[in-house]
């Protein structure tokens, strides 16, 4: 089916005029170290907006996971929309793979726009990237959203199974699902109310893993489809207007200094209640 019609190349090409119509462009950020960045920028930088960075988490690229809310944001911020390394357009040759190095990536982005301070918004994966940006760029970072986001997540929790496997290549088979079997399997531990993934056809299965790499996540039970509502985007633009007093107590991250961080949770009571039980955050 994927030779005749790509529904995921389809629905690529709507989010891409999406972003066209909410004013942003895309561009490409050569760092000049081996690293390439991809990245959606305002057509036109209004002074009289605040910068804002939103970072995907693991998945398909960043227009999949902002695509819905774009332009929740954009009337309000000068919007910032990177591919990570190695997701969408944006790729490098050197041999980092942390969270620490993708900061360093964005933030070089950011300078390269003359972006001198911004806050930012991370989901999933994108939750660990935008940490650790504000734990290396304090000066830069002026408020933080972390959105389903596993950055309390400790050893523990994995040997009590909340994400069961026998070994790494058991993750590797489910986190890079080359299967429809497989990606019903990441569905069902990346969703904490999965969606009904098994009456999907695998033709439509295949055709989105042949257009990605398979490249989806998994951070533990949470609700991945935090930003995809617009009841969601709303709480995400207040807590960057009135961020009510939180700070990281940065325990993992020396020379931390303090950044107004939001943790913002969806999932059933009793799994946030435990987040915040473990959490690194103070509430």
């Amino acid at each position: 089916m994927s030779r005749c019609f790509s529904f995921t190349g389809t629905k690529n090409w709507c989010f891409r005029s999406t972003f066209t119509r909410s004013g942003l462009r895309s561009e490409i950020t050569d760092l000049k170290d081996g690293t390439v960045m991809h990245c959606w920028v305002p057509k036109t930088r209004k002074d009289s907006k605040p910068d804002l960075l939103l970072i995907h988490g693991l998945g398909a690229n960043a227009l999949w996971q902002w695509g819905d809310v774009i332009q929740h944001f954009v009337p309000y911020f000068n919007v910032y929309v990177p591919d990570l390394v190695f997701f969408g357009d944006s790729y490098t040759t050197r041999p980092e793979r942390t969270e620490s190095f993708q900061a360093q990536c964005l933030m070089r982005v950011m300078e390269a726009h003359s972006v001198q301070k911004f806050s930012l918004v991370g989901l999933s994966y994108g939750g660990f990237v935008g940490y650790s940006m504000a734990a290396q760029f304090a000066e830069a970072v002026e408020r933080v959203v972390i959105c389903c986001s596993g950055i309390c997540m400790e050893e523990k929790d994995l040997i009590e199974g909340v994400f069961a496997v026998s070994d790494l290549e058991e993750a590797g088979r489910i986190l890079v699902p080359q299967s429809p079997d497989k990606l019903r399997e990441l569905v069902g531990y990346t969703f904490f109310r999965p969606p009904p993934v098994r009456l999907i056809p695998s033709c439509f299965l295949a055709d989105f893993i042949d257009a990605f790499g398979g490249q989806c996540s998994s951070d533990g039970r949470q609700e991945h489809r935090a930003c995809l509502k617009c009841r969601e985007a709303e709480g995400v633009h207040q807590a960057l207007e009135v961020v009510p007093g939180r700070f990281a107590a940065a325990s993992r991250q020396p020379s931390f200094h303090p950044v107004k961080i939001t943790v913002y949770l969806t999932g059933d009571s009793k799994h946030q209640s435990d987040l915040r039980a473990n959490s690194a955050i103070k509430w």
